[in-house]
């Protein structure tokens, strides 16, 4: 069996070749210059983002396919801080599928309940993440008490003879 050791330098040099041959398989094209006008479109995709309740995961150049009904997608990464604004909303939803019982709008109540389905299962999620947030995790590393509590004797050097 045989040894190799591998540097940094030597890595990095490999992947740097990898990257120009696979660059020379590629259309020269699809290796120019952005346009400015490609680069402001392409930040202000992750500007639009932003949502009220967190961000939205989707892909680059992708459209929104829940029509901007951000609680039925389940790419919406709902920031924990929103949690309050996520009740609301799921409270909010539960009144309006008692009115529309109520006026018998049967075509806005299957819409609603899909909403508040979605919703509960945001709220469960965002849940489960806060507590695996506060759980503390013993890795089994001493502290530092640990560490100096711990002494060791000298042995005093040995005399020749």
């Amino acid at each position: 069996m045989g040894y190799a050791a591998i540097y940094p330098t030597d890595a990095i040099e490999a992947h740097r070749a990898f990257i120009a041959r696979r660059r020379a398989l590629r259309p020269v094209e699809e290796y120019r210059t952005v346009t400015p006008e490609e680069w402001d479109e392409f930040l202000g995709h992750f500007e639009r983002r932003k949502l009220a309740l967190g961000g939205c995961g989707r892909a680059y150049g992708t459209d929104c396919a829940h029509e901007h009904a951000c609680v039925r997608c389940p790419v919406l990464i709902v920031h924990a801080k929103e949690r309050p604004r996520l009740v609301e909303i799921r409270d909010n939803l539960l009144a309006r599928i008692l009115e529309a019982e109520r006026e018998g709008w049967l075509g806005e109540l299957e819409g609603l309940q899909s909403s508040l389905a979605h919703a509960e299962e945001k709220l469960a999620q965002l849940d489960a993440q806060i507590s695996r947030q506060q759980e503390s995790v013993d890795l089994g590393i001493p502290t530092f008490r640990e560490i100096v509590a711990r002494t060791t004797a000298v042995a005093a050097p040995l005399e020749p003879l």
